[in-house]
């Protein structure tokens, strides 16, 4: 029996070495991700050592690819028995060899499968962040159960805790029972989470596993901001900090196929002359892509250069802004009865020499012109009719010679001239005679409202429109001190008023003042 398992541990550790030739960065995804991964190992005594043995091989190969660290991906590694114990937590390994070193020395605990406990301690000292050993706040925390599904234990309420607080569930079982159960416990989509294997054949689900676990804990590494008609900003987070090395940049655009603002992905291919290449320097974060042509879609590729650690290439494509031709928008403000200011952008004095303004009045009035520097961009027009509508049209004059004009239709606001004059004469001891003058053209009417004073009758009012042809009125069963108010009214505003009250306690007569 010990002879027999002495050969098992030697072939365990035949199979975790890795050869000399082992590329991690063929698998792609070195610089991908971010996040805290917690294997959830079943060890207990339904697990053969051939099978944990197995299970462990698998978890070598699975991790193998990743970029570990603090700013990468973190592994904990949780085992299930009697007593659960966690044989290391996220921040025990940031290099590959030392986590692999790590696998190689784990045996099993043996015992009953108490998954119930090892989820609680999973769920108090390791996926909860700011325990002694917990995952870091704000990026996406993963919990991979691989079981032989055997008892298992009443699992569902646990997972389901796990699961209201963020953390993704995946599952992978070397049996074949429990599937409803295990069903319930995983993380949606249930046909990219769960996993129903072979102890022998476990290697054919490494791809979809990572694949799923990528999914979940993937980084955007690289990003393009400041996009502008004939330049970006590429943006990344800086791998190469503390390393020596340098970061090569290409960037080109697109033969073909459509636009998209910012998708990423690796190692696309960015041969021939039409790319541009530039270097950055370790420390560096970002650069600034020049001469970009407007409205194309661009390639740019991001490759960090070490000779103490291989990355991969990582990718991101976007599409420069459509060339705008100043004038693109005009607009109106402080509009008054004689003048107007109109606006226009954006400005763009280093390729427009002037810009030229012609109005006139609808529908065939004479045309006036003013030309303006290509630094300003606005003016006020003067010494307009009021109440009118004007065409007006701003033309931009560009070096290269091309010539933009864009119109617009401006109205001028109306005279609204004030009442000229207004008195009361009281009649009896409740009414009141109502005279008043008005002045200028475009009158439509009158507007007269009264009131009385809180003194003597609170809240009491009434109002009357009358004909632009009316200048007098009488009012009736006024209140003591009511207040009189009569407003001119025109075609697009009320104009200025005036009031007066009325006096029943004598037969004086009440003037007007202005409101």
């Amino acid at each position: 029996m010990e002879s027999h398992m002495l050969l098992t541990w030697m072939l365990l550790c035949l199979l975790l070495r890795p050869s000399a030739t082992q590329n991690p960065s063929s698998e792609g995804v070195l610089n991908c991700c971010e996040g805290d991964v917690l294997f959830l190992l079943d060890s207990s005594g339904s697990v053969s050592s051939y099978e944990h043995s197995r299970m462990l091989i698998f978890l070598s190969e699975l991790l193998l690819p990743f970029s570990l660290g603090e700013d990468q991906v973190r592994v904990g590694l949780l085992q299930v028995g009697t007593k659960p114990h966690l044989e290391f937590g996220f921040g025990s390994y940031n290099t590959q060899s030392a986590l692999q070193g790590a696998l190689r020395n784990i045996i099993p605990l043996r015992g009953d499968t108490n998954t119930v406990e090892a989820l609680r301690m999973a769920k108090e000292q390791v996926l909860r962040p700011g325990a002694a050993h917990g995952a870091r706040p704000g990026l996406p925390r993963v919990l991979v159960w691989l079981t032989d599904g055997v008892k298992p234990g009443d699992v569902t309420g646990p997972m389901a805790e796990l699961r209201e607080e963020g953390v993704s569930v995946l599952v992978v079982s070397t049996g074949h029972t429990n599937y409803q159960v295990l069903r319930q416990v995983v993380s949606p989509p249930v046909e990219e989470h769960l996993y129903f294997v072979d102890i022998d054949d476990m290697s054919i689900i490494t791809k979809d596993l990572r694949d799923a676990i990528i999914e979940i804990i993937r980084a955007e590494r690289i990003h393009v901001r400041d996009v502008s008609t004939n330049s970006a900003t590429l943006q990344w987070r800086p791998v190469l900090s503390g390393l020596t090395g340098y970061y090569e940049i290409r960037f080109g655009p697109v033969l073909t196929g459509g636009g998209g603002g910012g998708g990423t992905g690796t190692s696309p291919s960015t041969g021939g002359s039409r790319y541009q290449r530039i270097t950055q320097s370790a420390d560096s974060s970002s650069a600034k892509l020049m001469g970009l042509k407007p409205d194309t879609t661009y390639t740019a590729t991001l490759t960090p250069e070490s000779n103490e650690q291989a990355f991969n290439t990582l990718s991101v494509t976007f599409t420069t802004k459509p060339e705008v031709l100043s004038p693109a928008v005009v607009t109106v403000s402080e509009s008054g009865q004689t003048s107007v200011r109109v606006s226009w952008g954006p400005l763009q004095p280093e390729t427009v020499t002037s810009y030229y303004i012609e109005y006139s009045a609808l529908p065939r009035g004479k045309l006036h012109a003013v030309t303006v520097s290509r630094t300003q961009n606005s003016t006020v027009l003067r010494d307009l009719q009021p109440d009118t509508t004007y065409l007006v049209t701003i033309s931009a004059r560009h070096a290269s010679g091309k010539e933009k004009a864009m119109s617009i239709k401006v109205c001028t606001q109306e005279v609204t001239p004030a009442l000229a004059d207004l008195q009361l004469t009281t009649v009896g001891s409740d009414s009141v005679q109502v005279d008043w003058k008005g002045s200028g053209g475009g009158l439509r009417g009158y507007w007269l409202t009264w009131e009385g004073e809180q003194s003597s009758v609170p809240g009491q009012h009434s109002s009357l429109y009358l004909p632009a042809d009316s200048s007098s009125t009488r009012l009736t069963h006024l209140p003591p001190l009511a207040r009189v108010c009569v407003s001119p009214i025109y075609r697009t505003a009320r104009g200025e008023g005036l009031c007066c009250t009325a006096q029943f306690h004598s037969d004086a007569l009440a003037y007007g003042y202005q409101s």
